[in-house]
């Protein structure tokens, strides 16, 4: 069963597995994510889930309970 993504403000859709690491579908995408650390600690991947959770998306991964998810993207002005 695969897990339809839709990127924001990108307006790009793609199909992710479950457990596909958010960041390696939105390279996948052709989405940019900037990154940091790699590891959570820095919050530069931070993206906002369609239930409003902030999420670090280079330690998140796609939800096993979701048909569909949106990812809305949003640049922290301190990076």
């Amino acid at each position: 069963m695969s897990v339809c993504i839709h990127f924001l403000p990108d307006d790009v859709t793609i199909d992710a597995e479950p457990g596909e690491p958010l960041l390696k579908v939105a390279a996948r995408a052709g989405v940019f994510i900037p990154t940091g650390c790699l590891m959570g600690s820095c919050h530069a991947c931070e993206v906002e889930l369609d239930d409003g959770e902030s999420v670090c998306s280079c330690i998140s991964s796609v939800p096993l309970e979701r048909s569909r998810l949106t990812v809305n993207l949003y640049a922290d002005p301190t990076w």
